[in-house]
């Protein structure tokens, strides 16, 4: 597989040029199942299969789980920040960073698999009680002054899911673990 292939194994997100109401559905849907998913994908592997990269140079399967629970939490909270305040400016972290964590790097998953579970059941009983006037409220995203709308962050975060859960799949699938 050449090199973007494994980097983006569900292609980058693209927007569609109108959310409709089947989009945010099915996106909402894909966040209400994506840890169950993600724990059925890593549950019993060993901790070798776990610190395998999902590509030379990427992440170990344990540094992706880790990561998809830290990236979740921070979007929850981008979410509550747009729906209480005026358009914030929000607060990024440096992923990368956080990955070369030592806990990031060498803690079981279950807990980041937990945190998956009550983040998103959180945040799916959020997304399904936004009226049409909350999903148009919106963050700035320091890193390019960017705006986001919080009806568009739910099909980012469903497309993340997704990433991320072929990441990992694909590495099983390349091991012959799966």
């Amino acid at each position: 597989m050449i090199l973007e292939d494994l980097r983006y194994p569900i292609g980058k997100f693209q927007r569609p040029e109108t959310i409709t109401k089947e989009h945010e559905k099915n996106w909402i849907h894909v966040l209400e199942h994506f840890p169950f998913r993600i724990e059925n994908l890593v549950s019993g592997l060993s901790d070798e299969q776990l610190d395998t990269p999902y590509r030379e140079g990427g992440w170990t399967i344990r540094q992706v789980v880790h990561h998809c629970s830290d990236s979740h939490h921070n979007s929850y909270i981008r979410f509550k920040w747009a729906l209480t305040e005026d358009t914030p400016i929000i607060k990024a972290y440096e992923e990368k960073h956080w990955a070369e964590l030592f806990d990031t790097k060498s803690a079981p998953i279950e807990p980041s698999i937990a945190h998956l579970k009550a983040v998103h059941a959180k945040l799916v009983y959020l997304l399904k009680g936004l009226t049409e006037e909350q999903l148009d409220c919106a963050f700035i995203h320091p890193a390019d002054n960017s705006k986001v709308i919080l009806r568009e962050n739910v099909g980012i975060y469903a497309w993340h899911s997704n990433h991320h859960f072929a990441h990992i799949e694909n590495v099983l699938i390349r091991k012959g673990w799966k």
